[in-house]
């Protein structure tokens, strides 16, 4: 039987792995449903959802060149129409989920703040090129990159400053 795009079909789980389980199709066929597809929710192991032996009903999704089929749980299931799936969760914790920090919060830097108190390291409004800014409230690119570069100059000339009279060797300070 051939297998197409978009069927419908019952298989049963002979494998599961980190990032999904392989299905055994009709005539010994069988395809790997990604640990995405596996339902609509965060699925964080496989093995909390589908366990070997499991008889499960599948959508066909793709069938490579090279005879890879991938398949989908969550797409098998027939819903009514107009349903939304719910967003997924990401666990809290361990995820990364904000890469780069909010402006304004907390510090941990290994520098101070300049400028005194507020907590925005950038100020508000003013100058950047170019005419439009897609959030009036905060400040542009070209904006947040020249106060950074002003401010890195004042550290490093500041480190300079500090570090001269330290180097040691025979004779006084260098001029």
């Amino acid at each position: 039987m051939a297998i197409e795009v978009g069927a419908k079909l019952e298989g049963k789980v002979t494998g599961i792995t980190h990032f999904g389980a392989f299905v055994d199709l009709s005539g010994g066929v069988t395809g790997l449903v990604h640990i995405s597809e596996i339902a609509d929710n965060y699925v964080k192991d496989v093995k909390d959802h589908l366990k070997i032996d499991d008889v499960v009903k599948v959508k066909v999704i793709n069938v490579d060149k090279d005879g890879k089929i991938g398949l989908s749980i969550k797409q098998a299931i027939d819903r009514p129409e107009g349903y939304v799936p719910p967003q997924r969760e990401r666990p809290a914790g361990g995820g990364g989920g904000d890469r780069f920090p909010r402006q304004g919060g907390g510090g941990g830097g290994s520098f101070p703040r300049q400028g005194g108190g507020g907590g925005d390291r950038f100020p508000r409004g003013g100058g950047g090129r170019g005419g439009f800014k897609a959030n009036p409230g905060k400040p542009s690119f070209e904006d947040k990159m020249s106060r950074f570069l002003k401010d890195s100059e004042e550290r490093i000339s500041s480190l300079k400053k500090n570090t001269e009279g330290k180097r040691g060797g025979r004779g006084a300070k260098r001029v």
